[in-house]
């Protein structure tokens, strides 16, 4: 079992987060993204530099994570791939992706994707707040435990 992160845009908080929790139970937190991230020094955390190419970062990881492992990110194609392997997926803000929620979560992203290429303006995401640091705590710590259980048996 391991902990990815989708680095390049995780809120440094939520890095924090999955740091102390990996240091806490011993798990592998890997790291993955176009440049190095800096975080506390930990034996616990491996960097992945994987450079600039065009989804490199979710390439590396859809190739190398597997069903026991939990992956942190906010690129919802990379999520449904993740997902059609049957590995656990949350963003940022605490949504976990699933069978049953990821399609409609990719269209929604592909239709507000289209009519910013559009020319319209969208709303914009909200500014990550407390509120979302609180909810991905929560959903984090209770996939944590749950993955750690399974994983022990």
């Amino acid at each position: 079992m391991r902990i990815w992160i989708d680095a390049d845009s995780c809120p440094i908080k939520v890095r924090e987060i999955v740091l102390k929790a990996a240091e806490r139970t011993g798990i592998s937190l890997i790291m993955v993204a176009n440049k190095k991230i800096p975080h506390k020094n930990s034996e616990i955390v491996k960097d992945i530099i994987v450079g600039d190419a065009l989804d490199a970062a979710d390439n590396y990881i859809f190739n190398n994570s597997d069903k026991n492992d939990i992956v942190i990110t906010r690129d919802i194609p990379l999520a449904e791939k993740l997902v059609s392997k049957n590995i656990n997926v949350i963003n940022d803000r605490g949504t976990q992706y699933t069978a049953e929620n990821i399609k409609e979560r990719l269209s929604i992203r592909n239709i507000m994707f289209a009519i910013r290429e559009s020319g319209l303006k969208t709303d914009e995401e909200t500014s990550f707040n407390q509120k979302d640091l609180q909810k991905f705590a929560n959903i984090f710590d209770s996939l944590l435990t749950k993955m750690i259980k399974i994983y022990s048996n």
